[in-house]
């Protein structure tokens, strides 16, 4: 069984930092493509970074970029995204994406976390 656990969630101040961990299981963690995207109240889900089995990371939106860091640990069967200067338009609940990557594309259904809640505010 194929389980996402994201954790490191919270309140914070603006300007404040928070790391995002999520831990994969059921899965060989090292094939797959891991992603962190949000979903504010009222919007769409946006994909904020990427990250590949090679280690290769990508911000796809734009203002997280310079902000937000993501990073993987194959040993740990774990993604972290670093988010720094937090700011009130960060508020989102962030999920856990991964998809199986294989000869550089993705293949497949993706899996998803359940989410956990950022909440930026004075």
């Amino acid at each position: 069984q194929v389980q996402l656990v994201e954790s490191g969630g919270g309140l914070v101040q603006p300007g404040g930092s928070l790391r995002l961990s999520c831990a994969a299981s059921g899965i060989p963690f090292r094939t797959y493509r891991m992603s962190w995207y949000r979903q504010a109240p009222g919007k769409e889900r946006e994909l904020v970074a990427t990250i590949t089995t090679a280690g290769g990371s990508i911000n796809f939106a734009d203002s997280v970029k310079g902000r937000f860091t993501i990073s993987r640990d194959n040993a740990k069967n774990t993604v972290y995204l670093q988010m720094n200067s937090l700011q009130p338009e960060d508020t989102a609940v962030y999920f856990c994406n991964a998809v199986w990557e294989y000869g550089g594309y993705v293949r497949g259904s993706p899996y998803w976390g359940q989410g956990t809640q950022v909440t930026v505010t004075v």
